[in-house]
């Protein structure tokens, strides 16, 4: 390796307390990708960040949720749904009720909620290719 952060575009975050995903439902704007879908924390690539450090400072400016990297259960690199862009990199995580009971929602987004998974899973707005990356967490996770 040669020191330079690994390419990706973005990364995005399984976050689960028992049977239910954290999901929020984007904002309803026509200049944005999946507007009014579910969605789960995560964003772009700010700097040389790695993907561990992308996902954690959106899941903090998202939700005012903190975790540490060694929380995650779950990583894998996907192609990018945008045609030329790099990688995106998808993690999971388990976390306690008590700390949902602190989100603070940031102002991305309409509302956020705890979602069942199957109920994710089945939801005809949620994002195509992240109930897929979710099945494959699920399947192999």
């Amino acid at each position: 390796m040669t020191g330079r952060a690994v390419e990706f575009s973005g990364a995005k975050l399984f976050l689960l307390s028992g049977d239910a995903l954290l999901v929020y439902r984007r904002d309803d704007r026509p200049d944005i990708p999946f507007p009014g879908c579910w969605d789960v924390p995560g964003g772009g690539r700010e700097g040389d960040e790695t993907a561990e450090a992308c996902v954690l400072r959106e899941l903090k400016e998202e939700f005012d949720l903190e975790l540490a990297a060694d929380r995650f259960v779950w990583r894998r690199r996907y192609p990018s749904w945008r045609t030329g862009a790099s990688d995106s990199v998808f993690f999971a995580a388990r976390c306690e009720p008590v700390e949902i009971e602190g989100v603070t929602f940031g102002e991305e987004g309409q509302y956020w909620q705890m979602m069942a998974t199957d109920d994710y899973l089945s939801a005809p707005d949620a994002i195509d290719h992240h109930v897929e990356r979710f099945r494959d967490f699920l399947a192999h996770g």
